[in-house]
């Protein structure tokens, strides 16, 4: 029994004497270092780092500079130079026990970077531009590197120990002084849209043969750091060039053997090709770092060799950016701040020499650059100085350079400091330099081909290919809007809608010499019809949506929703043009008007297809008079559930952030735009035989004659008609016209003359705000517009005269106009549309469309009041709704009539 006992006891003490955890409920630091247990403090420590670089990113943003800027900004904040300074912030925060740990890590996601840098580079590119792209990198090369070489002498002689070889450092000083930040360059192409103009495509062909030649001289000047004499050097360099043959030749074509295997050309990279990929770079890494050359030559040579095909450098991309983009790259650039101690320059000679460096730096860069633009490539000097602006960008790749330099102990403390302040100025000037030499209205863009500079066309040359009509009213030349794959199928109903009709050969009615000879000069040949189908696609911070910036020609043949509209388009006779624009998110809106405005567009057409409600509650006619007067819980209308106002409990949707960009189209573009509100519903839409029947309610206005000629052009096609309805608001009690009498019963029309004057007791209410803002009217303007409304109701619905077409008088006989004056101007559209155009379109299986103007300039009519009771009756919708289509779009939209309704605004012009 006392051995039993004794062994109890035994394990009790044992348990008590287990090593403490250092948990908080021990009383113990959990941010104290443990060596064998690092995690939490590492924790602590990319907490700290991953917010400083973000909150920094997001002022430098602002200023359109790279986020690598706040990352080293953010390191040198929290080394010696500020939070260093606090009393044991270093020790608790960053104690150097903890340093290897940081390192090991950052130095891995290094090599991840490097790889996706290797990415990135596309010998395309260089091949495409050869000529003009080896002048300015050589140019950008040499000069830095003999300028670099020269103030190495005095800075060795003031700064640097002595026991380090010169020829060490005067050569890590010339390839600091010589490279580009390739990855920064292209986000700063990207951002300020320069990817597609000649500078641009120079800039990027040079920086990619700039960045090859850097790193090899990189490798080049570890290797004679590592080696103990000349003829290991020798040996280190032949083992790397080597080694480098092999990747390129053998292993890429293993590589690409591979990725047609697996399909990962075609579906992407699968889980077998990456991991042979994550092999091959850290196998890579490991060999060049053991030769002597550091690991990050190998990481990048292996990007190199990856497959192009099939876009699966980009997908391969996606998979690994987020994490190196978020957590690694910070962790390396925040070690180069915290070896980074701006209090280190603290004497004149010191600043005297940090100036030096930076305007040597800039100098050799710039000059050599820009001169070899200028009197070898034939550049101006506008394009020449954002050239040398572009390849002076410094960025991270400098900061890697000057790392390797401080962790080999060529450079001191004092001398790396000066090399990153040096970094961070020439990479921060980098953005306002060439806003300054290359602004918008200068640049030159590149044609299809990409390669050959004489084909450019400039914004001059574009606004005057301006596309030929039969008359001033007809358009010809539409941009319209693909962004989301939900919104092609509105694309479609656009480009059909506008698609003219094949000249008919044979009319009811001979007509004499005479007139034909007047018809043929009023222009019976029909203009061919051109569509731009732009892409939009929202440029963000990854590194995947640059590669897909620069890839943009690959990306016109691969996109889906490209191909699926061009097919439509050949199917139906309809030439499309296809086009993309990778861009900001604040800058898309932009985007769209100045691609119309380059290719001379009459219209800008963007599809809209708002989120559809669940399936509760739908109503597919007005209520009843004897309803009762409360608002509805549900209607058929598409925006109600996810355009809720934000009082309601519920958040505004990615749609309603979208209206956003609808409304900044209508405020920028300077020509005329149309919205098409897609309300097809899938689960009732009937089958029709491709005919559309139009409604228009003329009100009057700008924006309302440029519907009537829109109504009037795309009857020109035989399986279009339209009814237009001329409606005068009249303060007296107004039945409907006798053509809209006969189709109702008695008891309906009382029922609506009840309802009329029910609504002359609406009070009004304040209107919102319009988004974009017009030039207050006098009464002259106003009286102007009236007599415009006047002249076009009368061309259009009077007596038709010898100089109209014969395919405008065609589309004439299509289209019904009337006239209609009551109070209730919108409740009588709304009847018009839902209790006789609507039914009978169904009956006849013809697609109903409405087309209103947005009238948000010189209104005829103030509509708030009757809105606003429509609304309570039907339901309501976002004021980000109202304010993108407009009151009188609007009205049909919360009533649910149509398939579709069709928003346009004139031109601002």
């Amino acid at each position: 029994m006392p051995e039993f006992s004794n062994t109890i006891i035994s394990l009790f003490h044992a348990k008590r004497a287990a090593t403490e955890q250092g948990g908080l409920l021990s009383g113990k630091d959990p941010s104290a270092f443990n060596p064998s247990d690092p995690i939490r403090l590492w924790i602590i420590q990319v907490g700290i780092i991953v917010s400083t670089a973000s909150l920094l990113s997001l002022g430098l943003r602002k200023l359109r500079q790279p986020k690598v800027i706040a990352e080293v900004i953010g390191g040198i904040i929290l080394g010696p130079t500020a939070f260093g300074r606090i009393p044991g912030f270093t020790q608790h925060v960053f104690p150097m026990d903890s340093r290897p740990y940081l390192s090991l890590v950052a130095n891995i996601g290094l090599c991840l970077f490097l790889f996706l840098v290797g990415l990135e580079i596309d010998g395309a590119v260089i091949r495409r531009n050869v000529r003009l792209s080896a002048t300015v990198a050589l140019a950008g090369m040499v000069l830095p590197f003999g300028l670099g070489v020269g103030l190495a002498v005095p800075i060795y002689e003031h700064f640097v120990d002595q026991s380090i070889k010169f020829t060490h450092f005067m050569l890590f000083t010339g390839v600091a002084f010589s490279i580009t930040a390739f990855p920064v360059l292209c986000r700063i192409l990207t951002e300020l849209k320069l990817l597609d103009t000649t500078v641009g495509i120079v800039v990027l062909s040079a920086g990619v043969g700039n960045d090859i030649v850097g790193w090899c001289l990189l490798a080049l000047s570890v290797a004679l750091v590592n080696a103990g004499s000349g003829l290991t050097a020798l040996w280190i360099l032949l083992a790397c060039v080597g080694w480098t043959l092999f990747l390129l030749f053998p292993v890429k074509v293993a590589f690409r053997w591979l990725a047609r295997t697996t399909g990962s050309t075609e579906s992407g990279p699968t889980v077998l090709f990456m991991t042979v990929t994550i092999l091959v770079l850290f196998g890579s890494a490991f060999f060049t770092d053991v030769i002597g050359v550091h690991a990050i030559f190998g990481a990048f040579v292996t990007g190199i060799i990856v497959p192009r095909e099939g876009g699966l450098a980009i997908a391969l991309t996606e998979k690994l950016e987020d994490m190196v983009a978020i957590i690694f790259l910070p962790l390396y650039f925040t070690l180069s701040g915290l070896s980074t101690n701006l209090g280190l320059l603290d004497n004149g000679i010191t600043w005297g020499f940090t100036i030096a460096i930076m305007v040597t730096a800039f100098a050799g860069k710039f000059g050599g650059c820009t001169l070899a633009a200028r009197y070898v490539a034939g550049f101006s000097w506008r394009e020449a100085g954002a050239i040398g602006s572009l390849m002076s960008c410094k960025g991270l790749v400098e900061l890697i350079v000057l790392n390797v330099g401080l962790s080999a102990g060529i450079l001191s403390q004092r001398v790396f400091s000066m090399f990153v302040l040096e970094a961070l100025v020439l990479t921060f000037m980098t953005t306002p330099l060439v806003t300054t030499f290359y602004p918008p209205h200068v640049r030159k863009h590149i044609s299809a081909t990409g390669a050959n500079f004489d084909n450019v066309a400039d914004d001059e040359g574009n606004k005057k290919r301006i596309s030929q009509t039969d008359n001033g009213d007809t358009k010809r030349r539409f941009t319209i809007v693909l962004d989301k794959i939900e919104h092609l199928p509105g694309a479609m109903a656009l480009a059909q809608l506008i698609q003219p009709s094949a000249p008919v050969p044979d009319l009811k009615k001979k007509r004499s010499s005479t007139e034909s000879q007047m018809s043929s000069k009023a222009g019976v040949r029909q203009p061919q019809l051109s569509i731009e189908a732009l892409r939009l696609i929202e440029l963000s911070d990854r590194t995947s949506a640059v590669m897909k910036s620069s890839a943009s020609e690959i990306l016109l043949h691969t996109d889906p929703l490209l191909a699926i509209f061009k097919m439509y388009g050949q199917l139906n006779d309809i030439p499309i043009t296809p086009s993309m624009s990778i861009v900001p998110y604040d800058d898309l809106s932009y985007s769209v008007a100045e691609h119309a405005r380059n290719h001379s567009s009459d219209m800008i057409m963007i599809p809209w297809l708002p989120p559809s409600k669940d399936g509760s509650g739908v109503i597919d006619a007005p209520p009843s008079a004897n309803a009762p007067a409360t608002p509805k819980l549900s209607s058929n209308n598409p925006f109600e559930m996810l355009f809720k106002s934000a009082a309601n409990g519920i958040e505004k949707p990615a749609s309603a952030v979208h209206s956003q960009f609808v409304r900044g189209v209508f405020a920028q573009s300077g020509m005329d735009v149309a919205l098409f509100v897609d309300r097809t519903d899938a689960r009732t839409g009937a089958q029709t035989s491709g005919r559309q029947h139009v409604f228009l309610p003329f009100f009057g206005g700008p924006d309302d004659r440029l519907a009537l000629e829109f109504v009037v052009q795309i009857c020109e096609n035989p399986r279009v008609t339209a009814t237009v309805l001329r409606m005068m608001k009249k303060d007296v009690e107004v039945l409907l016209s006798p053509v809209r009498s006969a189709h109702i019963g008695d008891d309906k029309r009382s029922e609506i003359a009840i309802e009329d004057r029910n609504m002359l007791t609406v009070a009004s209410a304040t209107a919102g705000l319009p988004d974009t803002v017009y030039g207050q009217a006098d009464t002259e303007v106003r009286m102007q517009s009236e007599t415009a409304d006047n002249l076009t109701w009368a061309q259009y619905a009077g007596p038709h005269n010898d100089t109209i077409s014969i395919v405008t008088s065609d589309a004439l006989s299509r289209i019904e106009f009337r006239e209609l004056a009551t109070p209730v101007p919108l409740r009588a559209a709304i009847q018009e549309c839902s209790l006789n155009l609507q039914v009978e379109a169904s009956g006849r299986s013809t697609r109903l469309l409405i087309v209103t103007g947005r009238s948000r300039r010189l209104a005829v009519e103030n509509h708030t009041s009757e809105l606003k009771e429509l609304m309570e009756e039907y339901g309501t919708v976002n004021s980000d709704v109202m304010k993108t289509i407009g009151d009188v779009a609007t009205a049909f939209v919360v009533a649910g009539c149509g398939a579709g309704v069709v928003v346009l605004q004139a031109s601002l012009g």
